[in-house]
């Protein structure tokens, strides 16, 4: 009696388990065709920039021979590279830092009740869905010697002011960083406001019966509350800034001199102009491990500051 009972109470279970086990198997042959797609446009690319890293190959030749380490070994005692990333490196600190502290400054005060709230928003975010090439194109005739910002400058009497913008080795890069800021400020806004209007109001309501000001209550409650969307526009803009290539391509292609030759710039140039597309990939390669880290990294620290500040 006890045996029969334990046999018709075991098979449920055993015929539940092969069920779900049909299912998953069945689950695995429909996503067959997007894995296959995957590994031809994505994985087999990358396996083949890879290698291609560790070759002498002109991205012609019918022959390449493995280097090895030697292009590595190049890159490392390369000045024109290092300084390209250093140029890389600024635009990545400055760009993330500037975009997000004048990002959340807009989204609190687009937060308010205002009545050009919804204009100003679409016009603070509407360079960020433009073109970078048009972007570029657009500010390269605004900082030309009789462009707009000259004109201006000397319309209102700041003649002084007047400068050759992207001529300058020592401003065109901080005239091309500024330009890569105003066209993605409003796409940091836009993630604070999305983060700001979903705070409950209760909360805020209660600050204010306790006695907050309103700058306690935004750093004591509005900032902490707002760790989500800083770790996002943080992470994504230090990410756009180590891949920055349009805008500085079209307004300068990396001058004067190599004033604003930027890693991914570099990049272009071995590996297209030159034709080292061996020692491009490998510069390639380097600056996919930089961004790899520096996001790890960033993910992890503002995680950590997220869950703290919960």
């Amino acid at each position: 009696m006890t045996s029969s009972t334990t046999t018709t109470a075991s098979r449920p279970v055993a015929t539940g388990t092969g069920s779900r086990r049909r299912r998953s198997h069945v689950s695995l042959w429909f996503a067959v065709p997007a894995l296959a797609v995957y590994a031809v446009v994505v994985l087999y690319p990358v396996a083949s920039g890879v290698y291609l890293a560790f070759t002498d190959w002109n991205g012609l030749s019918a022959t390449r021979a493995f280097t090895g380490l030697e292009n590595l070994r190049t890159f490392l005692g390369d000045g024109d590279a290092m300084g390209a990333l250093i140029h890389q490196l600024i635009i990545a600190t400055v760009f993330p830092l500037i975009q997000n502290v004048v990002g959340l400054a807009l989204a609190v005060a687009l937060n308010s009740r205002i009545k050009s709230r919804y204009v100003l928003r679409t016009v603070f975010f509407a360079p960020a869905v433009m073109t970078p090439i048009i972007i570029a194109f657009l500010w390269q005739y605004i900082y030309s010697t009789d462009g707009t910002l000259n004109t201006v400058l000397g319309a209102v009497g700041l003649d002084g002011l007047r400068q050759s913008w992207l001529g300058d080795p020592d401003l065109a890069l901080w005239s091309i960083i500024a330009v890569i800021i105003w066209q993605f400020t409003g796409y940091a806004m836009v993630i604070y406001l999305a983060g700001l209007q979903a705070i409950p109001g209760e909360l805020l309501e209660a600050a204010q019966i306790d006695g907050a000001g309103r700058v306690t209550t935004f750093v004591r409650v509005v900032i902490p509350l707002l760790a989500p969307s800083i770790t996002i526009n943080v992470v994504l803009s230090t990410i756009m800034g180590l891949k920055i290539f349009d805008q500085v391509y079209a307004m300068t292609g990396g001058g004067p001199g190599n004033a604003t030759q930027t890693l991914t710039g570099y990049q272009y140039q071995q590996a297209f102009t030159l034709g080292n597309f061996g020692y491009g990939t490998t510069v390639a390669l380097v600056l996919a491990a930089i961004v790899s880290v520096v996001a790890a990294l960033q993910y992890k620290v503002l995680r950590r500051n997220e869950r703290a500040a919960s």
